[in-house]
C-alpha cells in the first residue's frame, strides 16, 4: 500500500481510526483490569515483576486483533500497532493527570497501573516490530 496524501501513512484512514480505536479498547481494559488486581497485591515485591512478565504474552493476542480488525497487511502490522499504542499512552497520560482514581484509591495504585500500562505500550511496539513482515515482492 502506498503512502497516501490524505493520511500521510502507508495505512488507509479507516486502518489508522480501527487502530487507534482498538488502542483505546485494551487501554480501558487494562486500566480496568488493573484497578481489579490492585487490591491482590500485584504491585508488591515479587508480584510486580510476574505482572511484567505475563504483560508480554498477554499482549500478543491483543496484537493479533488489531490487525484483523484494522484489517493490516502483514507490512503494517508494526505501524498500525504504533498507532493503538499512541492512543493508549495518550489516553494513560490523560487519565493520569485528570482522573487519577479510575487506576486506584491510592498514589501506589495510581503510579503501579500507569507504569504496567506504559510497559505494556513498550511490550506492544517491540512485538509490532518483531511480527511485522516486509512486503511480498
Amino acid at each position: 500500500i502506498r503512502m497516501t496524501a490524505h493520511t500521510r501513512l502507508p495505512l488507509t484512514a479507516r486502518q489508522i481510526t480501527l487502530s487507534a480505536f482498538m488502542g483505546a479498547v485494551l487501554w480501558l481494559f487494562a486500566a480496568l483490569l488493573l484497578r481489579f488486581l490492585a487490591p491482590l497485591g500485584i504491585y508488591e515485591g515479587m508480584n510486580t515483576a510476574l505482572l511484567y512478565a505475563l504483560i508480554i504474552p498477554g499482549t500478543v493476542p491483543f496484537l493479533f486483533v488489531v490487525k484483523k480488525i484494522a484489517g493490516l497487511g502483514d507490512d503494517q502490522f508494526a505501524l498500525g500497532i504504533a498507532v493503538a499504542t499512541s492512543a493508549a499512552t495518550l489516553l494513560d497520560g490523560l487519565a493520569l493527570a485528570f482522573t487519577p482514581a479510575l487506576y486506584g484509591t491510592s498514589v501506589d495504585q495510581t503510579a503501579g497501573a500507569g507504569a504496567a500500562i506504559l510497559w505494556g505500550a513498550g511490550v506492544g511496539l517491540v512485538l509490532g516490530m518483531i511480527f511485522n513482515k516486509s512486503a511480498a515482492r
